[in-house]
Order: structure tokens, then sequence, then C-alpha cells
């Protein structure tokens, strides 16, 4: 049976009136993610209290937190340290005596600030090319001094989880637009009348944070969760592997490269440069599909669509093929380490490159296909919560204009003795 006669399309998996923000999935905004509800779904159907569950492209740890609150041990792998640090703290128990008192003194030192009793003194700023053109003087005086008193918190799961709202804040308080992933500056005319909160906005995410972490840590399950820095492109292999391989899969890989679809990247750099974190400026070309590759993928679901593209653009159509080789070579390392009885989930978008459609679901089936795996079925889904844009210019001629993913499909498959 075809791929195409397992594709229905299911509106009851928009989860349209559903609150994504609940537990730890509150704490920081990342692109395109993945809403809370798909991947508990799915754990409800196919997990196992007990056993293991992987994300081979973690981003902040949505399913990590669903397999800590449903039982499953987790293992998650992403190339974005930033990530890896939200998706670490979403997951991880923090004592709420020691988060208090460490709040509490950056509070008072806030008090002290803004009251006019201590001043900010000169904190060291990090040498970030650019800054000026980002953030004003205030801003990063602000930002600096309260780095200098995050830093000096001990305990390492609560420092990290001040830290990640932190992040949130840098963006926030930049002179970004908020309402692309992408960095783009605010208009000019607007600049001196952006005079952010910079104490106030952090107050917000901390107080935000902490509700989400005490309803977590009520919920959560002991298990284990894990976050790592490996990239199954290359080969690299989660750890720790469990005996016999891991259970299931539950996870929403890039919709393709970052450079040209969603701009992974682009959003957490000033943040990570802040924190000075590795490879700030690097993400979006070390992600799938962010090298070039001049081979080309021959009797694969994707292959007429890539021709189409190439007869229209051949370095769009060596674009979109390097995606996909890569995303291919993902998923060979992501089946050498299942069990033999194992469930995969990969919710995936049809990206629209140069007006023809591209059949990741198709290419995720068979690509899983060739270890042994049986497609289940592929859900259609409305995508109401991910922010994307609605058109996009497939031929770069001003005016004109095509829609871009408005669906999402979670493809499943299974393999068994």
């Amino acid at each position: 049976m075809s791929v195409w006669n397992l594709k229905y399309k299911d509106e009851s998996w928009d989860f349209r009136t559903a609150d994504t923000k609940e537990y730890t999935h509150c704490f920081h905004t990342y692109p395109a993610m993945m809403i809370p509800q798909i991947a508990r779904e799915l754990l409800n159907q196919y997990g196992v209290e007990g056993e293991w569950l992987l994300d081979p492209y973690c981003g902040t740890g949505t399913s990590l937190v669903e397999a800590s609150l449903f039982g499953m041990h987790s293992v998650g792998c992403d190339i974005n340290p930033l990530v890896r640090l939200i998706a670490t703290t979403k997951t991880t128990h923090i004592s709420l005596n020691t988060l208090d008192s460490e709040i509490n003194r950056i509070n008072e030192t806030f008090f002290e600030l803004e009251f006019g009793t201590a001043k900010i003194t000169d904190t060291p700023i990090p040498d970030i090319p650019n800054l000026d053109y980002w953030f004003s003087d205030e801003v990063k005086k602000h930002l600096a001094c309260l780095l200098t008193l995050i830093n000096k918190v001990e305990d390492k799961a609560v420092r990290n989880f001040i830290i990640v709202a932190f992040s949130e804040t840098v963006r926030e308080v930049s002179y970004t637009r908020t309402s692309t992933f992408k960095l783009h500056r605010i208009p000019a005319e607007k600049l001196e009348n952006f005079q952010p909160d910079v104490f106030g906005i952090f107050r917000k995410k901390i107080n935000r944070n902490k509700q989400g972490l005490i309803t977590y840590l009520e919920k959560r399950k002991d298990v284990e969760a894990s976050i790592c820095d490996v990239n199954t492109v290359a080969g690299e292999l989660p750890m720790p592997k469990p005996i016999g391989g891991y259970n299931l899969v539950i996870t929403s890989p890039p919709y393709g490269d970052s450079q040209t679809t969603v701009a992974y990247g682009q959003f957490s750099r000033l943040s990570a440069e802040w924190l000075e974190l590795p490879n700030a400026r690097k993400i979006d070309k070390l992600a799938m599909g962010g090298s070039p590759n001049k081979e080309i993928l021959k009797n694969s679901p994707i292959s007429s669509a890539v021709e189409k593209i190439q007869s229209i653009d051949e370095k769009r159509a060596h674009e979109v093929n390097a995606f996909y080789i890569d995303l291919g070579q993902s998923i060979d390392s992501v089946a050498n380490i299942l069990s033999r009885r194992s469930t995969i989930c990969y919710v995936v978008g049809n990206r629209r490159v140069k007006d023809v459609i591209l059949p990741t679901d198709e290419f995720v089936a068979y690509s899983f296909g060739k270890h042994g795996f049986t497609h289940k079925e592929t859900i259609v889904r409305n995508i109401p919560n991910k922010r994307m844009p609605k058109k996009n210019s497939p031929s770069n001629i001003v005016g004109q204009t095509s829609s871009t993913m408005n669906e999402e499909n979670i493809v499943i498959c299974q393999r068994t003795d």
C-alpha cells in the first residue's frame, strides 16, 4: 500500500484552543516549536512507562518534557548550545528554596538600583560585533549588570534557570523586530522611543517560568532526561544508549535548511553571544542542508520535485538536495539505534520551493523503510499555532508570492520482529 493510501487529515490534531504553554513549555520562545499536545497524544498511543524515547532534533525539549511527565526516560540531541541549555533546564529538577533565595537576592539589587540607593557600576560587556547596532547604551549596561548577578549563582541548575529568562529578555530588549525570527532591526523612526525596562521584563520571565516549573515538578515522574551535543547527520550517536535501543522517537526536524526556511541560528544569535556560547554565528550553516553538496538523490520520493526546481533554479535545487541528503543520513543514524520493536513519529512540513511542493513526509517513510520500518499512517494537521510566514516569493520577483506551509504531517512508522 502506498504512502498516500495511509495519509489522511484529522482536525482533532490541530489543538486550536489548547494551552501550549503548560508546565515548563512556557520557558522560552523558539521558532516553529512542536506543540506539547502532539507529543502528549503520541506518547499516550505509543509510549510505555519506563522505556526510552529519543528526540534527535530536540530544540527546546518539548517531547522530553512530555516524556518525563508520562514516565519515559528520554534523550534529546541538538547542535544549538542555547536550545540544549533551555531543554536541559526545562527537564531538570530544581530546588525551589534555592531558586527563591537567588531570585530574592537579585530582586533586592534591582530595588536598590531602581530607587537610587545603588548605582550600576561598570560591569564587563561581552565583545560582540555590532553590539551598538542591536542594543542601546542603557540596555547594554542593564544586561551586563544582570548577567554579573546571575554568574554569582553557585547552584548550576538554578543558574541555568535564571539564564533561560535572561536569554529571552536579551532578544526582547534588543532592536530586533519581534514579528520575525530573522534578525531585522526595527525602523529608524521607532528607535528613539524604544526604551525597554530590562529588569521589569526579566522579572516577568522569571515569575512566569517559576509557575511553570512548580506545576512541572508536581507531575514529573522519576525518570532520566538527558540532552547531548550530537549531530546524527555525521553519524554521531546519542548517549546514554539504552540496552536494546530506543523504543520511541517523537521529533520535529527542521522544515529545510535554516538559511532559507526557519532561521534558528539567527533567532538565537544575540542571546548566545551575550552568554558567550560557541558557534553563535554558525548554527544555520552547521544545520541540515547548511553545507553545499553536489550529490543528487535519485529514485527517492523527492527526486522529481528537485528536478522541477532544477529546471527553474539550479542553485536552489542543490540547496534543497543537500538538506534531504543530510536528513537521510540522520535517519540512517537514528534507525541504527532503535529497538527491534520501535515506533517513530516525525512531525514534518512539506515545504514549497519555487512553487514546487517537496513531499518530506514520503521521504521520511521511504528512508525508514530502508531499515525495516513499515509505514503505519500519516496524519495531516493544520498549523494554527506555529509562527510561519503565510506567503513567500518562489521566483524572487517583486509582487509574485505563493502560500507556504499551512499544514504539517505526522509520519508514523513501526518496526516489528
